[in-house]
Order: C-alpha cells, then sequence, then structure tokens
C-alpha cells in the first residue's frame, strides 16, 4: 500500500548547487538533486527567458537531467538558472541557482579618429565589458585624467557586465586637439582604448550637413537651378563694378567707350555683308565669260 502511495517532489539543499562564481574558460556542472513519488525530473531554464548556450554552440529553451554541464563558460552563461522538480504530483518545485562570470575588462572604440572644428561640440565613445564591475575614466596623454564637470562631461551607460563610455567636449579649443584614453579597470586586470582627436579647418566643409546642400567656400546654398543664373549675376555685377572702378579713377574710359565703338562698326558690316551674300544667291547675278580672241 505504501508502494502507490504519491509523494509531490522536493529539492535536496545539501545535495543541490548553490550560487557560484567561475572563471571565464573554465568548465562548470550545475547540480539539482529532489526526491518524490514517482521520482521527479529535473528541467534547467533560464529565469529570465533567453536560450541557454550550450558548449557546441547550440541554444535551447531547457535542458533535462539531475547535472547540468557547461564547458568553456563565458559571459553569455552568466545568468540566474531554475532547477524545476516535477514528478505529476503538485506542486511543482524549483530552485535559483546564479551562475557569475569573472572576466577581465575588454575594449572595442567604435572611432579611433575623431576630427572637429574649433568652437564645436564633440563626443568621443567607448564600449567596455568587465566583471566584476570595473572602473571605468578618460585620461589624456600624461595618464591626466580628464576632470568631470566644466567643459568635459563623462557619462556611463551602465547594463549588466557591458558599460558604453561617452565623453563629451563643449566648445572644442587648440588644446583639446591630441590622444584621449578610455580606461577599464577591475579586480582582474585593466586595458585601455585610444582615440585621436584632429582638428578641422574652419570652411573646410567636413562637417557640413549631407543632403541637397552644397558647399561652396563656406558659403551654403540650396543646389537648385537657381545657382546658374546667381552666378552669372555675380559675374556681371564683379564685372561692371571694375569698369566703374576704372572709369572712376580716369584710367579706363577711353578703353570702355572705344570698345563700345568698335562693337557697333563690326556689327554694321557684318550686316552689309551679309544682304549681298543673300542677293547673289537668290537672283544669280550674271557674269560675263570672257572668250579669247
Amino acid at each position: 500500500m505504501n508502494q502507490n502511495k504519491v509523494v509531490p517532489p522536493d529539492i535536496l539543499d545539501d545535495e543541490t548547487s548553490t550560487d557560484m562564481v567561475v572563471r571565464e574558460g573554465s568548465d562548470v556542472t550545475l547540480r539539482c538533486s529532489a526526491t518524490g513519488s514517482p521520482a521527479p525530473n529535473i528541467t534547467w531554464r533560464r529565469e529570465d527567458g533567453q536560450q541557454i548556450l550550450l558548449g557546441n554552440g547550440e541554444k535551447v529553451m531547457n535542458v533535462e537531467g539531475a547535472h547540468f554541464n557547461i564547458t568553456k563558460v563565458n559571459r553569455l552563461h552568466m545568468g540566474s538558472y531554475l532547477c524545476i522538480a516535477t514528478n505529476g504530483v503538485p506542486p511543482s518545485v524549483s530552485k535559483r541557482i546564479m551562475l557569475i562570470v569573472h572576466f577581465p575588462p575588454m575594449i572595442w572604440v567604435p572611432n579611433q579618429l575623431v576630427g572637429a572644428q574649433e568652437g564645436q561640440l564633440m563626443t568621443l565613445e567607448c564600449l567596455s565589458e568587465a566583471y566584476p564591475k570595473s572602473i571605468n575614466y578618460w585620461t589624456r596623454e600624461n595618464d591626466e585624467i580628464v576632470p568631470q564637470g566644466g567643459k568635459y562631461e563623462p557619462i556611463l551607460l551602465d547594463n549588466n557586465y557591458k558599460v558604453h563610455m561617452k565623453l563629451t567636449i563643449h566648445s572644442v579649443n587648440t588644446s583639446d586637439y591630441g590622444s584621449y584614453k578610455c580606461v577599464s579597470r577591475n579586480s582582474l586586470g585593466d586595458t585601455d582604448g585610444s582615440i585621436s582627436v584632429y582638428a578641422i579647418p574652419s570652411g573646410s566643409g567636413s562637417n557640413s550637413n549631407t543632403g541637397n546642400d552644397t558647399k561652396y567656400k563656406g558659403k551654403l546654398r540650396q543646389n537648385s537651378g537657381n545657382n546658374i543664373l546667381e552666378g552669372n549675376q555675380d559675374m556681371l555685377k564683379e564685372r561692371d563694378l571694375k569698369l566703374r572702378s576704372r572709369k572712376k579713377n580716369g584710367d579706363g574710359t577711353d578703353d570702355y567707350e572705344d570698345s563700345s565703338s568698335t562693337t557697333r562698326k563690326s556689327s554694321v558690316l557684318l550686316l552689309v555683308v551679309t544682304i549681298i551674300l543673300t542677293l547673289c544667291l537668290n537672283h544669280r547675278l550674271p557674269f560675263r565669260t570672257l572668250h579669247p580672241a
């Protein structure tokens, strides 16, 4: 009669793993033991609902068995896991086991070369990963820490073991050009990434807006058909101003008048020649042929 008795599952804490802290790259085994009648089944799931990454690169929603082996654990394995025991007799039970993965800092620099004009606002960026959580800061060429406040505005966007580092520099001047380092440090090590800031000459157009705008030596105009007309008008205005200036100074009046007179004479001569040729072709004026005596 005792053999037919059903007992809901119960997890044995003494034989089940507790929260674990491991170094990245090591092998890990999570254990979960439970009693009950019938014998419980053990299932492992991530508490956050994400897929579990296996050693062969495969991703699954759950893993069956009392032992959960992870080969060469990495930071993507970090998180809370649930050991769930079920045997068809309610209620099911579970235990939460936290897996913490330690690794030294790593840094990625999206842009290692950044240009800016004097007076501009500029932002430098680095991406850092580390656990335990790292200390993050910015330095200059002489390893002097960039101060917080004033024209310098360091910002840290923290997400678990990931940190997005930003350094905003307000109103760039000549002293701000040069090399910067984003530094990340924890108990396992430290690393840094370098960014070089160079000067962009004023009016070079390197920082011009994209789209339909066109740069003309520092003068911004919309790129349309009116540009040609505006250009011709500018040329005519410039020529007229030169001629007026020469006339005012008394050294260009004769040239200006002679040029106009010569142009009129050439036009009259060309008109006379055109009329004569037209008459010859239309009326075929007779030409006398001379015969030898």
